[in-house]
Formats: structure tokens, sequence, C-alpha cells
């Protein structure tokens, strides 16, 4: 053998042996050389403490699990009472979503709603009264999808696993976004989304027939004319327009004191709310 081999063989053994000394001690509090040197990137701030402790957040062989996490996260309650993120009480499933080691000016938060819409839909096919989720955590399932995935419209939707839980009521889906996946497509945008409903419900809960996942704007809208009059067809007021303060210094304030609530046109220009005919930006709420 080559005095290039020996070396080479020796440095393995080296490696080898130290790698399994390492791993011997992953519950150390002091993270290893080996460990540092593989370590992808810092943490984000709320987990910078734990940047010297592997073993709070991965398992040796396996890696992350929810488990893990869930020991820390269980009793935040602020993010399970609260209608948006109510829903990671029922899925089990982190690392979809929450990818660390991106450095620590970034959250560590990259929401996949197709993920999302996959894991309840295999919680709700599992479902029944010996194994899978309990009746509790499938009617939470169930009300976050409404809607079979696009390849199963064509199908009659599954039976109840239970008799008491409502199964969706809409199993063929409306016209999507052409930006939306088939997964996402069977969520049920309102049960997370509801509470930041910006059309107040004039528009109903069929987000996805506009809205893809990516983000809330709609690069395809187009605002009609300017000299449009039917504003009250997609637009509510404020509620200080159904008050006094309306009559008293909102349409005084745009010279139009006999301007009704539902004539936007008198007052507003079609660029943003806060732009006031004849006044220009004015911001009195």
């Amino acid at each position: 053998m080559s005095k290039a081999k020996l070396i080479i063989a020796a440095l393995t053994a080296i490696v080898a042996i130290g790698v399994s000394v390492d791993w011997t001690k992953s519950d150390s509090k002091t993270r290893t050389l080996w460990q540092q040197a593989v370590a992808p990137g810092m943490l984000s701030q709320s987990h910078t403490f734990l940047s010297n402790n592997c073993a709070a957040c991965h398992t040796p062989v396996k890696g992350v699990e929810p488990k893990l996490c869930i020991a820390c996260h269980a009793d935040n309650t602020a993010l399970l009472q609260r209608q948006p993120t109510v829903f990671h009480a029922n899925v089990q499933v982190c690392i979809g979503c929450h990818v660390e080691h991106q450095g620590t000016a970034r959250m560590p938060t990259t929401m996949d709603h197709a993920l999302l819409a996959r894991t309840g839909h295999r919680d709700m096919k599992a479902a029944g009264p010996d194994v899978g989720p309990s009746a509790p955590d499938v009617e939470a399932v169930a009300n976050l999808l409404n809607r079979l995935p696009r390849q199963e419209a064509k199908t009659p939707p599954p039976a109840a696993p239970y008799a008491e839980v409502k199964q969706p009521d809409k199993p063929t889906l409306p016209l999507n976004h052409p930006r939306l996946g088939a997964d996402e497509s069977m969520l049920n945008c309102v049960s997370c989304h509801a509470t930041k409903d910006r059309h107040q419900g004039f528009f109903g809960t069929d987000c996805v027939q506009c809205h893809a996942t990516t983000q809330w704007t709609i690069a395809e809208f187009l605002h009609p004319s300017a000299r449009s009059t039917e504003c009250a067809q997609c637009h509510k007021p404020p509620p200080s327009h159904n008050m006094m303060h309306f009559s008293m210094m909102s349409a005084p304030l745009a010279k139009q004191p006999n301007a009704k609530v539902n004539q936007c046109f008198l007052c507003h220009q079609t660029t943003v709310w806060n732009d006031i005919k004849g006044l220009g930006w004015k911001k009195v709420h």
C-alpha cells in the first residue's frame, strides 16, 4: 500500500472514531467540531439560544422530528387559539413550513398550502373508530378542507368517518385561479383567513376564484373605469361613514355636503381611498 493510501486510511479511521464518539455525546450542550462543520447556517433569532444544542431539535440518524418541536411549542396558547393559526393543533408536520438555518434575519416560516391540504386529506382518509385521529380532530380537519382534490372532483365525497362530523358539502370545484395547484384547491380559505377578509363578506367564501396562495394581490385585476358610479357593488363604507362623522367631517371636507354614503365616486379617486377629489391625500379616519 502506498504512503498516500495509508495517510487517507488513517484519516478516515480518525474521522470515523470521532463521529462515533460525537454521536454518543449528542445530548451535550456544546456543539462538537464536526457538528459545527456540517451546520448549514445560523438559526433564526428566536432559536439562537439553541445554537450549541443540536440535540434539542435533531435526533441522530432521523433528523428533525415533530415531537421535539411540539415539546417546546405545545403550550403556545396564543398560536393555538387564534383562528388563523389554530390548525397547528391538528397538523403534526413542522418541517414542511418551518425551515431553520436560514440566518438570524429571516423568520423560519414558509407557508406550504399544498402540504397542509395533503396532510389534512390524508388524515380524513385514515380516520376511523379504531385508527387515525379522534372525532374532534377529524372535525377540525373537515373545517380546514371544504372540497375534494381536483383529480377526485368527479367522484362522490368519502363517507363520514364519524356520524357527527360534517363532511364537505362541495364535492366539485369552482373555477379556480390558474396558478392554484390541485392540492391547494382543497383548502377552505376562510377557516384561517376569515378575520382578514378585506371584502367583508361581499364576495363570499370561494377565495380561490380570484386569489392564489403566493400573494393576496391579483395581477390580473383591472379596476373599473374612474367614471364608474357603481362602487357600492364591491365596496363597503368604513364604520365612521355610518356615524355622524360622515356628515359632520368627511363629506364637508371633500366639499360634498350632500353626498350619500354609497356615493363613493363623489369624494374618492380610484387610486387609493385617501386620495380625495379636489383635496389630494388626506387621512381622516
